[in-house]
């Protein structure tokens, strides 16, 4: 597994856990690095999962806002936790990470998605990534 497939899926797991805890994604994130240096069967954090956790705390309000007002008939407290986290780390790198292609970012969260989620979750992460990409420059411009 490459090293960012990698940290995306750490990443996805820290906003999963910190949803699921009612914690902030800091708050997991320090306890996931002091596990990590606390016990060698844990492994280390990377920085590129560390980036996407605090990329992803910096918009997180935005991010919730974009999911909510574009996701049809899915309200974000319905949405199924782990679509929604999903969606939460794509969101982030798609709109405000520049490092990897639009194209890769969409297809990773669906790869998240057809792993830990339904078998509707990938259209639908899917769709509305793609959405987000067509609309990227307003959503960039308007955060």
């Amino acid at each position: 597994m490459a090293a960012r497939n990698k940290a995306r899926k750490r990443a996805f797991q820290i906003l999963f856990e910190a949803d699921q805890r009612g914690e902030s994604v800091q708050t997991v994130l320090a306890d996931w690095v002091r596990h990590s240096r606390s016990d060698d069967r844990q492994p280390p954090v990377n920085e590129y999962t560390m980036e996407l956790v605090e990329g992803y705390a910096q918009y997180v309000g935005r991010i919730d806002d974009l999911i909510a007002t574009y996701s049809v008939d899915w309200p974000l407290d319905r949405m199924p936790v782990v679509d929604r986290n999903i969606l939460r780390l794509g969101t982030y790198e798609l709109v405000w990470e520049d490092g990897t292609p639009d194209a890769v970012v969409i297809d990773e969260a669906v790869q998240l998605a057809k792993e830990f989620s339904t078998d509707d979750s990938p259209a639908f992460v899917n769709g509305l990534l793609a959405r987000f990409k067509e609309l990227k420059p307003s959503l960039r411009r308007d955060a």
